[in-house]
Parts: C-alpha cells; sequence; structure tokens
C-alpha cells in the first residue's frame, strides 16, 4: 500500500465518522519528515530527524464549527477525535461568517518532490556542511542544512478531494571573523542543488569584507538590499497589505488599480513554479495558482481565503493558511520580478553615496497603514561612494515605510537574478533579486 493511499483511506475514514455524527467536515492528512543537521565552531555538533503523521480535522454543524488535531490514527483514535470535535462545534457559539466547505475543483499540479531529497540521510546533509566549512578557509562556522518532505491528502464532505507532495532543502550558514559576520541563505526543491562550497565561500567574502567597521552618522541613505533584505520588506506587504481581511478592517496601505510602486516592481504568488515547495491547495481545500498582486508598479489583487472571500462576495485565491481565521489570507510564495541591474555589487556600483545591506533583522510594524516598520541591520553593511565600496559600517537601526521605499520613482535598479528563501513561519518559499533604492531612513546605531 503507498503512503498516498494510506493517507486518502485515513481521510476518508474521518469523513464517514463525522457524516454518522451528523456533521459537515474537513480533514487534511499530512504525513511530514524532516532532518536538520546543525553546524556550529565549524563542526557538526547535532543531527535530529522527525516523522510525524497528523490528522486535522474541521467540523461544522448548523453554523457551529470548532478543530481539532491528532497524531494517532488508529481507529478508535480517529473516533475519538471526530467525537470530541463534534461535541467542541456543538458548544461553541454559531459563526455567521462561517463560509462553508471548499466545493470540487482541481489543483494545478501535485507538487514538486524530488525522492532523492525525501529520504536525504544525516552524511548527505554533512556533506554540504562540509564543503561549507572547508570553503569558509579557516574561519569560524555555524549553521544547518535541512531536508523536508511532506505528503498530503484533503477530503471534506462537500466533495472536494486533493492530494500533494514537496520536498524542500535549506542551507543557512555564518562565517565570522571576530569582528564581522557573513551569512548565506539558500532553499531549494532539491538537496542536490545546494553547493555547500558556494555558499561557505560567499560567507567568508561578506564576513572578511565586513571586518572593522567604524560608524556613521543616522540620515537618509540610497540603499542596496540583498535578498535577504527584500524577503523581509516583501513579508510585511504581505501580511500587512495584501491580505484581503486587513483591506476589510481598513488597516491596510493598499488601493487597488492605483500606481502605488515603483513601475520597475511586479509582484506575484505562485505556489506552483519549479522553485515552491508548497502544497498545491490551501487550508481550506481551495486550489492555489499564480495571482499577480503589483503589475508594472500599479496595486491589482489582495488574496483572499474562504473566509473573506465570503465577505467581499468574490471568489477565494487559495490563501488560507492554519489559523486564517484569526490571522486572515496570508501570500506565502510570493515572486519579485527580476531586472537587468546585474548582482548586488553591480548595484552597489550605481550608488553615489549609500549603503550595501546584507540583512535585516529584528525587524517590528510600527503602523500597519503605512507599513512603517523598525528593525537592525546585521551581517554586513558597506558605505559606498562614486561606486566604490568605501568602508564597512556598524549595524544601524532604520525607521521606513516599506510601501515608500518601493514608491513611484524610488527604484534605481534591479538585479537579475532571483534567489530562493524559505519562510520559516509559513513554510512558504520567496524568489526575489537584490534591489537598488533611492532611499532608507537610518535612525541611529544598533544600541538605540
Amino acid at each position: 500500500m503507498t503512503a498516498a493511499v494510506r493517507l486518502d483511506g485515513i481521510a476518508e475514514q474521518v469523513l464517514e465518522l463525522a457524516v454518522g455524527a451528523g456533521a459537515e467536515a474537513d480533514v487534511h492528512v499530512i504525513a511530514h519528515s524532516e532532518g536538520l543537521t546543525r553546524f556550529a565552531s565549524s563542526f557538526v555538533h547535532q543531527n535530529v530527524a522527525e516523522e510525524d503523521l497528523r490528522v486535522r480535522l474541521r467540523v461544522a454543524t448548523d453554523g457551529h464549527w470548532a478543530t481539532a488535531t491528532t497524531n494517532r490514527v488508529d481507529p478508535a483514535a480517529l473516533a475519538r477525535l471526530v467525537d470530541t470535535t463534534v461535541a467542541a462545534a456543538r458548544h461553541r457559539p454559531v459563526d455567521p461568517a462561517f463560509p462553508g466547505l471548499a466545493g470540487p475543483a482541481p489543483a494545478a499540479g501535485t507538487g514538486n518532490w524530488d525522492p532523492a531529497t525525501a529520504v536525504t540521510t544525516p552524511d548527505q546533509r554533512a556533506a554540504v556542511v562540509r564543503e561549507f566549512i572547508a570553503a569558509a578557509g579557516g574561519l569560524q562556522t555555524a549553521g544547518f542544512v535541512s531536508t523536508s518532505s511532506e505528503r498530503a491528502v484533503y477530503a471534506n464532505t462537500a466533495g472536494q478531494r486533493l492530494t500533494g507532495n514537496s520536498t524542500g532543502a535549506t542551507i543557512d550558514g555564518i562565517a565570522r571573523t571576530g569582528s564581522s559576520d557573513g551569512v548565506f541563505r539558500l532553499t531549494a526543491v532539491r538537496l542536490s542543488e545546494l553547493s555547500g562550497a558556494e555558499a561557505g565561500a560567499a560567507a567568508a567574502t561578506a564576513a572578511q569584507d565586513a571586518a572593522g567597521p567604524g560608524d556613521l552618522e543616522p540620515g537618509d541613505y540610497e540603499v542596496v538590499l540583498e535578498p535577504s533584505c527584500v524577503m523581509n520588506v516583501l513579508q510585511f506587504l504581505g501580511m500587512y497589505g495584501f491580505s484581503a481581511r486587513a483591506v476589510a478592517e481598513g488597516r491596510s496601505f493598499v488601493r487597488l488599480g492605483e500606481a502605488q510602486f515603483d513601475p520597475a516592481i511586479n509582484l506575484w504568488d505562485d505556489p506552483n513554479d519549479e522553485q515552491s515547495t508548497s502544497l498545491p491547495y490551501d487550508a481550506d481545500g481551495t486550489p492555489r495558482h499564480r495571482l499577480d498582486l503589483i503589475t508594472d508598479g500599479v496595486t491589482s489583487a489582495v488574496v483572499h481565503d474562504r473566509r473573506t472571500a465570503a465577505a467581499a462576495g468574490t471568489a477565494s485565491t487559495g490563501h488560507a493558511v492554519l489559523g486564517s481565521e484569526q490571522w486572515g489570507p496570508i501570500p506565502v510564495n510570493l515572486r519579485l520580478g527580476t531586472g537587468s541591474g546585474g548582482t548586488a555589487a553591480d548595484l552597489a556600483g550605481q550608488i553615489e553615496r549609500g549603503l550595501w545591506i546584507s540583512d535585516f533583522w529584528y525587524t517590528r510594524i510600527l503602523d500597519p497603514r503605512t507599513t512603517v516598520v523598525t528593525g537592525l541591520t546585521r551581517n554586513g553593511v558597506w558605505l559606498v561612494e562614486d561606486g566604490k565600496v568605501v568602508r564597512p559600517v556598524r549595524n544601524l537601526r532604520f525607521t521606513q515605510s516599506f510601501v515608500d521605499a518601493l514608491g513611484p520613482g524610488t527604484v534605481r535598479g534591479v538585479g537579475s537574478a532571483g534567489h530562493s528563501n524559505s519562510d520559516r513561519w509559513t513554510g512558504g518559499t520567496y524568489v526575489v533579486p537584490s534591489l537598488h533604492l533611492a532611499s532608507w531612513h537610518f535612525t541611529g546605531g544598533a544600541g538605540g
């Protein structure tokens, strides 16, 4: 019996029990495996692996609904799951906004699956780590290499049936000189697409180039943001702006049909391209498809789950996540269109006077309606004058509207290559280039 058949059998058994209890229901059965190889002080210090089979059930009876999850799939445990979930639903108040279950609709595919990555061994991950450490040339290194796989089945009493498979691999490593750090991160569908040697060399070069940083006065500077920074910008725009719930509640910057961004900005969500590590449907059982959010600078769409779509009188775009009843829908597979700007170094060569930045961290929203965010730089900042790197700079604090930073007339260059990295919170994958922006507001050093 194949894993897919077994998952399908579990789902059908749960639905049969729910129908017998007089409830509508949907069930998501996911077999997940993950391996993680950590390294610190330039040697592997931990390897962990997990295999898990989870059944998530949602039931609805006359407008009352509840959810529950179990990792036990014997008949008695599944019967208990249904009984307790139905009982919980009947004790909850009626939810007038409950949108009902997704009807039958096909997905675009079953997801990206690499058999070799699905059965990766600790030795295979450790080999990538060894390459990273060797390429760092004696610098202190730390980080991890991870691999994961998911096989999933979704089914509901409205007739929807979907299957999905996905694999992913990530390298996240840092090299240290003592006064500076350099980092490299990359996610791919296949472990074979990750080069520990390339990652280690890039991290070491960044760390060496950032050694001995000096202070810089606060103010507004041109910036080149490397992909890690760009991904962070898009995370905030996605959660606080392009969510239909945020728009409906009046806490989003989005004005559909308006040129809110520079014409160089093209942004879409695509869970089905060759770089996606996501399932081809969302937590509501709605198939996912490409959705264009910004087209040549014009805001063109927001993301919906079934709940927000029903309230707006439209269709779900397939962006429900677990807990979206509270959070609202979220785009988790964002892609930013590339340009002709070349590498981050090429973009920095166009700076008159500004900063080249590797990474952001501790970013926190201050005003959702304008996406004003405060945060810190890390893992390499350099002052650039007349297209030449002058010196490394100590980490800085910034307070900046991310929408304004990408507004009309602000984008001076877009990198030529997209860089893929995973969002650990949602499990999605972002693919973004580097950006050269006209202005970024720095308020002081990392201490305040």
